[in-house]
């Protein structure tokens, strides 16, 4: 299941930029671009895992949402606005935000503070699919369509780092950097290109590893 996302900013530019990027990482945006159209969709009783509020609404402050988010949902939320003055990011902090970023930001940064606030508060992707491969972070299982696949532990590590990384070019070096055999030791390159033929032999006609020649490998 998709981790889900309520964005209430009333910007329709970064709304839509915004909503491109969180579902290129997997994640179920919700939209609300006024107080009004936050409340509702809160009040509706949808589950939300995370929150990114605008404070300038134009009906209303985004701080008066985080607080009921967090009274009554108890979810992260991130304060992404213009108001980047020390006592506005202090103030906002204070009231229990788990994360403050000021526009303008990179996107690239704000997923990767979205995925530090995630892990610091526990909730966590459960479940990645791509194709007809689902992975269930949960269990630590894959499945080929409904069928579960063994892979070994380290086999398994290289499979959910492309997974995390689905659409974008995971370098060799950056694999490499973060996988070690079960004795400890650093994986060689060499090595490396054995693990990736044996985890695509185990996807079999569902592979869905794409080799970028001289660079790496990308999941879409």
């Amino acid at each position: 299941m998709k981790m889900k996302v309520l964005l209430v900013e009333d910007s329709p530019m970064i709304v839509k930029g915004l909503v491109y990027t969180l579902e290129q990482e997997q994640y179920d945006v919700t939209t609300a671009m006024s107080y009004a159209m936050a409340e509702d969709i809160i009040y509706e009783g949808q589950d939300f895992d995370l929150a990114i509020l605008d404070i300038m609404l134009p009906d209303g402050d985004g701080r008066s949402v985080c607080k009921i988010l967090k009274e009554e949902r108890g979810i992260p939320v991130i304060f992404l606005t213009a108001k980047g003055e020390e006592n506005d990011v202090v103030y906002g902090l204070d009231m229990g935000a788990d994360d403050y970023i000021i526009k303008p930001f990179r996107n690239r940064e704000l997923i990767s503070r979205i995925n530090n606030v995630m892990r610091r508060t526990g909730k966590t992707q459960k479940s990645l699919s791509v194709g007809r491969v689902t992975i269930d972070a949960d269990a630590d299982v894959v499945y080929v369509d409904d069928n579960e696949v063994t892979f070994t532990a380290l086999e398994y590590k290289i499979l959910l780092m492309l997974f995390q990384n689905t659409g974008r070019t995971v370098t060799r070096q950056q694999i490499l950097d973060k996988i070690w055999d079960m004795a400890g030791n650093f994986v060689e390159d060499n090595t490396l290109t054995v693990y990736i033929k044996r985890i695509r032999e185990k996807l079999g006609d569902a592979d869905v590893i794409k080799t970028i020649k001289g660079v790496g490998y990308r999941v879409e």
